[in-house]
């Protein structure tokens, strides 16, 4: 059934090869992974512009969720038999850096500078959370339940990062330091 709205039917099988299907998960596993190594050289050095005591808290939380993650993609490399490339990778990586950029400019307004942190960071986690969902969507098609799980987790965490980074921003407004 054509659904109008949309335009197709949303439950018309679309054939994808697995080998097409690895070749999307490894090409954008590289970039999350690429990602992650640049985010985490770059949140530690929030700390030291961080006023709000929960928010350096939740910072160094996710630094340990992102070495967490970092580690579940290396699972799914071994699992799927490839290596991570980090040649040419630019688009993730460009959008923490701008992240970064913008929180930099505004480190020395002490009245937005943490809610500046929050904003961005809120951001990151919410393209980590959906490539990741994507991800865990796309790799049922590879039939490796552990692959599947591994890409859940990571959606999962950064899910909850996310939201993690949502209360604490409504935290900070409501009653600042």
């Amino acid at each position: 059934m054509k659904n109008k709205s949309l335009g197709f039917d949303p439950l018309a099988h679309v054939p994808v090869s697995v080998g097409l299907v690895k070749s999307f998960i490894v090409n954008h596993l590289n970039r999350i992974y690429a990602a992650k190594i640049h985010l985490l050289k770059k949140l530690p050095l929030l700390l030291n512009h961080v006023k709000f005591s929960v928010l350096q808290d939740v910072i160094l939380e996710t630094v340990k969720d992102v070495e967490n993650q970092l580690a579940r993609i290396e699972m799914v490399y071994n699992l799927i038999d490839c290596k991570a490339s980090l040649k040419r990778i630019k688009g993730l990586t460009s959008l923490i850096d701008e992240a970064f950029h913008s929180i930099e400019r505004a480190i020395n307004d002490d009245e937005i500078s943490d809610l500046s942190i929050i904003f961005y960071l809120q951001n990151i986690k919410s393209v980590e959370m959906s490539s990741f969902q994507m991800l865990q969507i796309a790799s049922a098609k590879l039939g490796n339940d552990e692959v599947s799980e591994l890409l859940t987790e990571n959606f999962k965490a950064a899910k909850m990062d996310r939201l993690l980074f949502v209360h604490v921003s409504t935290k900070y407004v409501i009653n600042p330091v």
